[in-house]
């Protein structure tokens, strides 16, 4: 019976993955021309090239910081939803994730109008006499990780909403009536229960932020440097296909390796626990 799932994994996800992998092996000739060979003139060509690296390092250092960003605001949006006293919680979830009905690009693309010189931030910061020009907003790394967070932060809510739901409500008020106050409480027997669902959404929005693509063509500037954007540079503009594949492999096998971490640590089955709820 799981015959058809295995056949449309093994078509779909497995074989896509095994071809980029056999692909980039193969030599692109000065004609531009890809023949398939098995060489590791790619992969040291890559390797041995700096500029690769320090994209794969701001790929994940402004991952990390939206990551940070969104377990900040996220946690206080989960506790509130998980402990406020509302007879219909489905529909506080509802409206979280109701901005998923708008397209991801139109959604993206509506920062412009928020963070740029002209746009509604800059705006009431000048009616207001805070600022006396416009602050450069947009285009940047902060622009990239406005969009990220607002992309990922749901994500990151649920996760620790579930977590936080599924608490023995018993367990705090013994951890009152020993003498906790409020704070203590939270530190000793809230925070500690819900430390999965934090750390699969982290682990969830880390890897998600790491392989966007869209947000930082669309935000980012001259000085914004994505790995993905090396992958759609290689592939796309300069049509060498083996070099796209050789970094498409290397940023699988770099979040694979979280993943594997995590689950190390963890378990991936807090994430699977969450979509199932």
């Amino acid at each position: 019976m799981l015959s058809p799932a295995l056949v449309s994994l093994a078509l779909f996800l497995v074989a896509p993955i095994l071809f980029i992998a056999v692909y980039s092996f193969w030599i692109r000739t000065a004609e531009g021309l890809d023949v398939p060979a098995f060489q590791f003139g790619n992969w040291i060509a890559v390797a041995t090239d700096y500029y690769y690296w320090l994209g794969l390092w701001g790929s994940f250092k402004l991952a990390l910081i939206t990551t940070i960003s969104c377990a900040i605001i996220g946690y206080p949006a989960a506790y509130f939803l998980a402990r406020i006293q509302f007879s219909n919680k489905v529909l506080l979830l509802f409206l979280l994730f109701l901005p998923f009905w708008i397209s991801y690009i139109i959604r993206t693309m509506a920062w412009i109008s928020v963070l740029g010189r002209t746009g509604a931030l800059n705006t009431m910061l000048i009616s207001l006499g805070i600022i006396d020009e416009p602050l450069k907003m947009l285009y940047n790394d902060f622009s990239v990780i406005m969009g990220l967070v607002y992309f990922l932060l749901p994500y990151m809510i649920i996760n620790i909403y579930v977590s936080l739901d599924g608490i023995d409500r018993n367990l705090e008020a013994s951890a009152r009536t020993l003498g906790c106050s409020p704070w203590q409480t939270f530190r000793e027997v809230t925070l500690p229960l819900s430390l999965p669902g934090l750390g699969a959404g982290c682990m969830l929005c880390f890897v998600l932020a790491a392989g966007s693509y869209v947000t930082p063509r669309l935000l980012g500037g001259p000085d914004t440097l994505f790995f993905p954007d090396l992958i759609y540079e290689a592939i796309i503009s300069q049509l060498d296909w083996p070099t796209g594949a050789v970094l498409s492999v290397i940023l699988l096998l770099s979040l694979g390796l979280l993943v594997a971490v995590y689950n190390r640590f963890m378990s991936l089955s807090d994430i699977y626990r969450s979509f199932a709820r």
